[in-house]
């Protein structure tokens, strides 16, 4: 059986993608399409108020390619390698999720709080280590976040401040890519979305191109808050993620196949 996923490609070079290879184990044939493109802004105003900040907080892989992106130019990495990594290395570093925890790791931090799963876990976890005199932390994201995290953290007093570093679009290659897919392919089995903005973007499309099969589908989400965002399109969702792993996912989607 098919299994579309509504995401990004895990890079080839870094080996095969986790929610491929994992529903592979299960005997599904997965592929995966590329829903969203990223602009990212304000990264000299990023890197300078990372000096200055007790903590930092990443909810999405996409802010910590904006760090990454950061410490690219030569003179940032040289102030990164001489002082900023060992200084961020006595500070927490909060997450949600593996993926971005192992973005953090590649850059040599020790990520907390990847267990969480979600924002709203994660706010608490943070709000069981933080006080409010506690310095302020560092909330790098997007255009598109949702305010669970800073609205949670900021009815317990814990400061945070945000900066948008980056913004999303429609791939531009979203409706090519799902036209091709549905054509070749045929009805998959099971649509995976990984975002609300996924829901935004792809819904429509895969409602068309399904036609009269749209009911045979399973539609599985990585989240609770993927899953808002496609039970307000009526779309029943079938499968959500325990936690927002390759081997949740798949072993919810086998559960309702």
């Amino acid at each position: 059986m098919k299994v579309l996923l509504l995401k990004d490609p895990k890079d080839k070079d870094t080996g095969p993608d986790p929610y491929i290879k994992e529903l592979g184990l299960y005997g599904f044939e997965a592929t995966s399409i590329p829903v969203l493109s990223f602009e990212f802004i304000s990264l000299e105003s990023l890197f300078e108020k990372a000096k200055c900040y007790g903590g930092l907080v990443f909810t999405s892989p996409r802010a910590l390619e904006a760090i990454k992106i950061c410490l690219k130019e030569n003179s940032k990495n040289e102030a990164w390698l001489k002082s900023l990594k060992q200084r961020w290395k006595a500070k927490p570093v909060y997450v949600v999720g593996k993926a971005t925890a192992s973005l953090v790791e590649e850059i040599g931090l020790i990520p907390q709080g990847e267990k969480s799963g979600n924002a709203e876990k994660l706010a608490e976890y943070i709000c069981s280590r933080e006080k409010p005199t506690s310095s302020a932390l560092l909330f790098p994201c997007g255009v598109l976040k949702r305010e669970v995290l800073p609205t949670a953290l900021r009815e317990k007093g814990i400061p945070l401040d945000s900066v948008t570093v980056y913004q999303t679009a429609q791939h531009t290659e979203l409706l090519g890519s799902l036209s091709r897919y549905f054509s070749h392919q045929g009805i998959p089995a099971s649509v995976v979305f990984f975002s609300p903005s996924g829901v935004k973007f792809c819904l429509q499309h895969i409602q068309k191109l399904s036609g009269d099969f749209l009911n045979q589908i399973k539609f599985a989400v990585i989240g609770p808050t993927t899953a808002e965002a496609l039970e307000a399109a009526g779309i029943p969702v079938a499968c959500t993620a325990q936690s927002p792993t390759p081997q949740d996912l798949a072993a919810g989607i086998q559960k309702v196949l």
